[in-house]
């Protein structure tokens, strides 16, 4: 389940924050300035874009008196008024981190029950654009077809649907998918069923409608990266 959020960090000037139990990421929004004039339609405000904001980052969790790097480093920044760097990153198998240069807005360390933890919660405020970044796989650098097929358009890394034509009525086909770099995962998936490959290894054979299209979809997969699809519509001319 990659979009489970356990496991997501936040990282304050090159250190994890630890015992964290809520992060709450970039919210974007934007502005807007009013343009309406005397003569705007229909008597309706007119509006342009204005500024964007990037929100607050604020973060729950409990405090950890040991947490010298994190915790301790942020009450520092804090008084100091310190401009640093966070990074928030989402569980690898996203690939995914917010970056933002920001300044600690407000910091809580309290909340002690006789029986619990005692919290800590803590907010940021960036300045300028935070930027999101998702590594994603390079993706699949070829696909064989076992039976004269022609493609449209022309296969490329970074083409992700075509239209295949395989040209005498053959009635199943066998793929060869190959991916671009070492340690990426290959489902194959048509008629509803799915097959995984390894890089330059044929699927079983899949077989094809003589009278409607039929889906192959293939899925290049890699541990902290997102995936890329590409989908193959598949017609068959008769002999």
């Amino acid at each position: 389940m990659p979009n489970l959020g356990f496991g997501t960090t936040l990282t304050w000037d090159g250190e994890v924050v630890a015992k964290l139990t809520a992060i709450n990421g970039i919210e974007l929004s934007m502005g807007t300035v009013d343009a309406t004039t005397h003569q705007s339609a229909d008597s309706y405000k007119e509006v342009l874009p204005g500024l964007i904001d990037p929100g607050e980052v604020s973060v729950e969790g409990y405090f950890d008196y040991t947490d010298t790097a994190g915790q301790q480093a942020m009450i520092t920044d804090f008084n100091a008024r310190s401009l640093k760097t966070g990074i928030i990153t989402f569980p690898s198998a996203t690939g995914t981190t917010w970056t933002f240069s920001g300044y600690i807005t407000r910091i809580k360390i309290g909340d002690a029950p006789t029986e619990g933890l005692i919290a800590f919660s803590a907010t940021m405020k960036p300045t300028g654009k935070p930027t999101l970044a998702v590594t994603s796989v390079v993706g699949m650098s070829a696909i064989g077809f076992d039976n004269d097929v022609t493609f449209m358009p022309t296969f490329a890394i970074g083409t992700y649907e075509y239209v295949i034509t395989h040209t005498n009525g053959e009635s199943s086909t066998i793929v060869t998918p190959v991916d671009a770099t070492d340690g990426e995962v290959i489902t194959i998936t048509a008629n509803g069923a799915s097959q995984v490959v390894t890089t330059g290894e044929a699927s079983t054979a899949i077989t094809l409608s003589a009278t409607a299209i039929t889906d192959i979809v293939v899925v290049i997969s890699k541990t902290a990266c997102a995936p890329k699809t590409y989908t193959f519509h598949c017609a068959v001319l008769a002999a």
